[in-house]
């Protein structure tokens, strides 16, 4: 499995990140039903990377755990998506949803880090 510290550090910046994302949809979308699916999708994938993250803490095998960390890996990209959108078609604060992009960025990176030396395919 990955270290204890490089775990623990992304799972913080996992759950710090879904928190930022909620702040940053609240003070978006005041009139939440106008762009009711964009922010639906923002938020279950952006929730979805720590809560997997987490969940494969109770992975059954070595393949399983890496599964989980695959699918957290897929919804940094798939969230990575929809900030971007929201940057380039809703009225937002540009400065905020570039740095939610950034930090999305870096914890897939980090993840798909972890997948790879789980994998065997890098070296710590």
């Amino acid at each position: 499995m990955i270290g204890r510290d490089i775990k623990a550090d992304l799972k913080n910046r996992a759950y710090k990140f879904s928190v930022g994302v909620i702040i940053f949809i609240e003070e978006v979308t005041q009139e939440r039903k106008i762009y009711y699916s964009l922010v639906d999708q923002l938020i279950r994938s952006s929730t979805s990377i720590g809560a997997n993250i987490v969940e494969a803490k109770s992975a059954s095998s070595r393949k399983d755990y890496i599964r989980y960390f695959e699918i957290a890996l897929k919804s940094a990209n798939e969230t990575k998506y929809w900030l971007c959108l929201f940057r380039d078609a809703i009225k937002c604060d540009k400065k905020k949803t570039e740095n939610l992009i950034k930090e999305a960025d870096e914890i897939s990176k980090m993840i798909a880090s972890s997948i790879l030396t789980m994998k065997g395919k890098r070296k710590i």
